[in-house]
């Protein structure tokens, strides 16, 4: 009986000891963190949405915690190079990587032959989102369509003849077409162009007659009249753009598909560190100056948990492999 109580008192001391130990270990990481320059590295050339965001949270979180941050800009195959850089860098919470979501729940899907050079799943932890925004259903002004349903029936009455630009296979708006396509049942001959502005210029200039894109990119051209805006893609209206239908009001029920921007750190990163940056970005969303900025680029500022964030990149990868096999999309 003796042995067996004392058994147990060092059993409950080392358990006791154990866990001061870990949380020692945690509050030392969270409190001394960070005391060295940080880098974001955003995975597409600068002045884009994903490095204008990249730079606004990396001012604001560099101002908070004195310390440089670094905005690494590493663009290449569709944003790949800069996820794989990450992916093999040191787990210290020194990197992280901007993350729209075509790097995680598209990219894996499009890319099977030559691969993207990382696991989405197993070599990044979801730390929080950043930003969110709408996709735009834009037309050549010279289409005789001016709702959605308009354009769905033109284009079943017109077999080929439209066609949708991008900026690229795999992109979010590429995607978000096919998407509309599959849902609607209509089809249009693909133009993929090496990014939006050369996408837009050919849709102003009549080239092409149809594409989702980012407001920002084609609103202007809407203002001048040479082209038309019928509806944004995301489920709530965009407080942006009040005056347009979301495309699941106008004609194609459950239709949904929006811009989000994250950020990740390589997986084994230290839990009390992710806390600290989860945080740190909950609480830079709540700056007027960060919200006006990314505002300014037709984003909504937001943050979510660690978990929250886990599960939309589960839940976008499911949906968005299930729609790259059954259009056969392939940018390989």
């Amino acid at each position: 009986m003796m042995q067996s109580c004392k058994r147990r008192l060092f059993q409950v001391a080392f358990c006791s000891l154990f866990t001061g130990a870990c949380l020692s270990t945690a509050q030392a990481a969270d409190e001394g963190y960070p005391n060295r320059p940080i880098k974001f590295v955003v995975p597409y050339t600068a002045g884009g949405s994903n490095d204008v965001v990249g730079r606004v949270l990396a001012q604001k979180l560099s101002s908070d915690w004195a310390v440089p941050i670094i905005v690494e800009n590493r663009p290449g195959a569709g944003g790949n190079l800069g996820a794989a850089q990450v992916a093999r860098s040191t787990a210290d919470g020194y990197t992280f990587l901007i993350t729209p979501n075509n790097l995680l729940t598209m990219n894996p899907y499009v890319y099977k032959k030559t691969g993207v050079g990382y696991d989405s799943i197993k070599d990044f932890q979801p730390v929080s989102l950043i930003a969110t925004g709408p996709i735009l259903l834009a037309v050549n002004a010279e289409l005789p369509v001016n709702s959605v349903k308009e354009l769905i029936a033109y284009t079943k009455n017109n077999p080929g003849k439209l066609s949708y630009a991008s900026a690229g296979v795999g992109t979010p708006h590429h995607l978000t077409a096919e998407l509309f396509k599959s849902m609607t049942g209509i089809e249009m001959l693909h133009v993929p162009y090496k990014g939006a502005v050369s996408a837009v210029s050919d849709l102003a200039a009549g080239r092409v007659q149809v594409m989702f894109g980012i407001p920002n990119s084609l609103m202007p051209f809407v203002k001048t009249g040479q082209l038309k805006a019928l509806a944004v893609s995301s489920l709530a209206p965009s407080p942006e753009l009040p005056d347009l239908p979301t495309i699941d009001k106008a004609g194609v029920p459950g239709f949904d598909s929006s811009l989000w921007i994250g950020l990740t750190a390589p997986t084994g990163t230290p839990a009390a560190i992710i806390t600290k940056v989860n945080q740190g970005i909950k609480q830079a969303m709540q700056d007027p100056q960060v919200k006006a900025s990314l505002q300014a680029q037709g984003l909504m500022p937001e943050s979510n948990s660690q978990q929250e964030f886990a599960k939309l990149i589960k839940h976008d990868a499911d949906r968005w492999s299930k729609l790259v096999d059954e259009r056969q999309l392939s940018a390989d």
